[in-house]
């Protein structure tokens, strides 16, 4: 979602004209910025808490180079999810919609294929858990199913 729907979502539930909605918005917006500015923290109970995070200076590298770098100390907005929200966003994971799956260049073919047919995708070990209809699938091969 972003500011824009947000702002569509406002006039269409409240009846509100789009200036009015997106004037709203802004005021909410600008409000909570400048409460972080003067490190005040901002409680929303049972959608979170946003406060400053204070960060100390420290030696870093480039990535692509290995350089040493020196990282300036800086103050950085940290959002907490609260518990209601947690719950309601955790109890909807039937009613999530099917993951997007980026598309992938062609790589290199299944074993025993000369026709240019990709292999299969290997499962990542790590990240977020599969959808329910992802889990009734076959495991990929060489993956074990413990059943019970």
């Amino acid at each position: 979602m972003t500011k824009s729907d947000l702002i569509d979502m406002l006039c269409e539930s409240q009846k509100l004209p789009k200036g009015r909605a997106e004037l709203l918005v802004n005021i909410i917006f600008d409000s909570m910025e400048t409460s972080l500015r003067r490190g005040e923290r901002i409680e929303i109970r049972g959608f979170g808490s946003f406060e400053i995070r204070n960060y100390r200076a420290y030696e870093g590298r480039n990535p692509r180079t290995g350089v040493a770098v020196s990282v300036k100390p800086k103050r950085l907005p940290f959002f907490k999810v609260g518990k209601e929200l947690k719950e309601r966003v955790d109890a909807s994971r039937g009613a999530a919609p099917a993951r997007v799956v980026a598309k992938r260049a062609p790589g290199p073919t299944a074993p025993g294929t000369s026709d240019g047919t990709p292999a299969p995708a290997t499962q990542a070990k790590t990240g977020p858990m599969p959808a329910e209809s992802d889990a009734e699938q076959a495991p990929p091969a060489g993956v074990t199913r413990a059943t019970a």
